[in-house]
């Protein structure tokens, strides 16, 4: 009796219980790491980063360099927007001219073609990027929880379960 005794003294009155325990989770995290503490470490990263990104942005410059700049950001769209119409005028008011033109267009190779596209593309892909993040609705892990579910997503059976519990029955 007294080598069971001594074992649950060591065990239940010094912390050996709590001892085995920790050991146990530490030889379970050599083989699965520890969710909980990677899911952690994921955040503060992810809340890192997201500061960083705030602090280039908290002070905002708007000297006559970055007015011209955004200026400049805004003209392309209007320019090949208004070209277009212009063409088919200058088309109308120069036959002679405008055919002149097209036929130098039909001079530049097929690749200078694809390069143009491609200008073309990244350039309105990333606005349209640009303004699609702008309007992304916020992070559903930041979004409050409702305070209780609506009657209709309710289980009577598991209410009335709980309930019992409840009354100890």
């Amino acid at each position: 009796m007294g080598l069971i005794a001594t074992l649950a003294r060591a065990l239940f009155l010094r912390g050996g219980a709590a001892e085995i325990g920790r050991v146990g989770t530490d030889l379970a995290e050599v083989f699965r790491p520890n969710a909980t503490r990677q899911m952690e470490l994921s955040h503060d990263a992810f809340t890192a980063a997201q500061q960083a990104y705030a602090a280039e942005f908290q002070l905002a410059r708007q000297g006559w360099f970055d007015s011209f700049v955004n200026g400049l950001n805004r003209l392309p769209r209007p320019l090949l927007a208004l070209a277009t119409p212009a063409l088919f005028g200058y088309a109308m008011v120069d036959p002679a001219g405008f055919s002149l033109r097209m036929q130098g267009l039909a001079t530049v190779p097929e690749p200078l073609w694809w390069l143009l596209g491609a200008v073309v593309a990244f350039y309105f892909g990333a606005r349209e990027t640009h303004y699609r993040r702008a309007q992304r609705p916020p992070d559903p892990v930041a979004a409050p929880l409702p305070e209780a579910a609506p009657a209709a997503a309710r289980n009577p059976a598991l209410e009335a379960w709980l309930e019992e519990g409840r009354r100890g029955q």
